[in-house]
């Protein structure tokens, strides 16, 4: 009796705990869930609110756009939140259009495996479910109707039906090749939605840009694990490119702008692994820096700890102390001394020049080269190189009053110069950080498109998008088919092999997961 009484005290303490768990796990979700609910709110009161004459047209159209965008990736990730339960019809909901008549038409058919009945009968077909969806190819509309075969067995009046392919969008009409072009259109190509509005309706078919804003927050918010696994296996590699840049990004409830930042962290030129990924912050503050790799005083610590390869931004530095090694851009060095050179004629900024002309003739000839190849070469030629240099800057240095502009791109490179020579004895090191810049310059092109990110959450989602469009760019595929496909297969993929859709993976195999 004793034995069994201490069982069932077990078997209860351990029931509690069940308990206990779910209910933490139950008021996080619905803690969750509030938030989400209070941010969608705030959207729907800005929506709907009387709108700021300050704002021109094309203003409002952008935060129109931002705000549809917002407020269906929120009802897609409450959704997520949320216990599946069967959900009401929503018998007062608008009842969407069919597709026009005039849109040419291909019919794709569905029938099940086998149209004989569990009880040997063969069964009969008694009709069928069409379904419409929008498929665009530039400049073309075209329908695709989804014809699902009824067949019905006489004898035990079971009903058969193919079932239906699980959509990016559940129920919603367009294709995954009309998604992709309006994902590649507005985060690639930077074109706003009311300009696709209107190269839409020359095509044939006007379609709402709060209609396109959906399409865009739900894709968003789907894609979100994808680019999520993307930072992961970004954070594998040891070496890395980091840089940011500005873009004004709209402040709720006064009508104006502030400076925040999208960062750009990639892997270098010489990997075989081409990836990139922004990630979109208010500030410029470091401490964004350090929650992206991961680092001590971040929720995701302990974290990234390899070489970081970035400009002389304060906001690096505090990366330093945490076992990040610093690794120097020469271009940023050399940059000082052109600016001598170009605009005082100094005779020191030229004679510089010529050293990291030197410096670079170097790379050129070991670029291709094995990583051992690259670090023997650069220590017998260009190390010499480098030992003349800092010496020639030491003794500039005591013939120029402080201050001055020379004696500041002097300091410059003195300061730094073990991080700007470190690539010397490291084959895996770039010499600078230009090939980071060169993924973020597209990005200047695209603000004067966006004028300014709506939102926190708009300014994440794109730049989570323009991680995966930009990641194919790299490894050489086509943005737009990479995008089409991955929305085919996301919403089927199980979560432990989403990490076959990766762009650099795509590429080399873009069937197998």
């Amino acid at each position: 009796m004793r034995q069994a009484l201490r069982a069932l005290q077990a078997e209860v303490a351990r029931q509690d705990e069940i308990i206990q768990r779910q209910e933490r796990e139950a008021a996080f979700k619905q803690a969750t869930i509030d938030k989400l609910t209070h941010e969608m709110a705030v959207l729907k009161r800005l929506k709907f609110a009387a709108k700021s004459e300050a704002f021109s047209a094309e203003q409002k159209s952008l935060i129109e756009e931002t705000i549809d965008a917002d407020l269906a990736a929120l009802a897609r990730e409450i959704e997520q939140q949320t216990p599946e339960t069967k959900a009401p019809q929503d018998k007062q909901g608008p009842k969407r259009e069919k597709l026009p008549a005039h849109l040419p038409r291909r019919e794709i058919r569905h029938e099940p495996e086998s149209t004989t009945c569990g009880c040997g009968c063969a069964m009969k077909r008694i009709g069928e479910d069409v379904a419409e969806k929008l498929d665009y190819q530039p400049g073309v509309f075209t329908v695709e109707r989804h014809i699902r075969g009824k067949w019905v067995c006489a004898q035990c009046e079971t009903l058969v039906l193919a079932p239906v392919a699980p959509h990016i969008i559940d129920k919603g009409i367009p294709t995954s090749g009309l998604l992709a072009q309006v994902l590649v259109a507005k985060f690639l190509d930077h074109l706003p939605l009311y300009r696709q509005e209107a190269i839409f309706e020359r095509a044939g078919l006007a379609i709402a840009r709060s209609t396109l804003a959906q399409w865009v927050g739900e894709c968003g918010a789907q894609l979100q694990p994808l680019v999520d696994a993307l930072t992961a296996e970004l954070l594998r590699h040891e070496v890395l490119h980091a840089d940011e840049t500005p873009v004004a990004m709209l402040k709720p409830g006064n009508g104006k702008t502030h400076r925040a930042y999208l960062w750009s962290y990639c892997t270098t030129s010489f990997n075989p692994v081409k990836t990139v990924v922004f990630d979109f912050a208010e500030s410029r503050g470091g401490q964004h820096v350090r929650e992206f790799l991961g680092l001590p005083g971040s929720a995701q610590a302990p974290g990234w700890t390899g070489r970081l390869v970035t400009d002389d931004f304060s906001g690096y530095k505090a990366c330093f102390d945490m076992g990040v090694t610093e690794v120097g851009c020469m271009a940023h060095a050399r940059r000082k001394f052109h600016e001598l050179w170009a605009n005082h004629g100094s005779q020191v900024g030229e004679q510089a020049l010529k050293f990291f002309v030197a410096l670079y003739d170097v790379e050129r000839d070991v670029r291709e080269l094995a990583t051992d190849e690259r670090k023997t070469i650069r220590q017998e030629r260009a190390r010499p190189i480098a030992d003349a240099l800092q010496q020639w800057l030491v003794q500039q240095r005591q013939k120029v009053p402080d201050g001055s502009a020379t004696a500041r791109a002097i300091d410059y490179s003195l300061k730094r110069w073990i991080a700007l020579t470190r690539y010397i004895d490291d084959g895996d090191l770039p010499i600078d950080n230009n090939w980071v810049e060169n993924q973020i310059r597209p990005i200047a092109i695209g603000r004067s498109n966006w004028l300014f990110a709506g939102s926190l959450r708009a300014g994440k989602r794109a730049a989570a998008v323009m991680s995966l469009v930009h990641s194919a760019r790299l490894n050489g595929v086509d943005p737009y088919a990479y995008l089409k496909d991955v929305l085919e297969r996301l919403p089927t993929l199980p979560a432990s092999r989403i990490a076959g859709l990766l762009p650099h993976r795509w590429q080399t195999c873009p069937v197998a997961a």
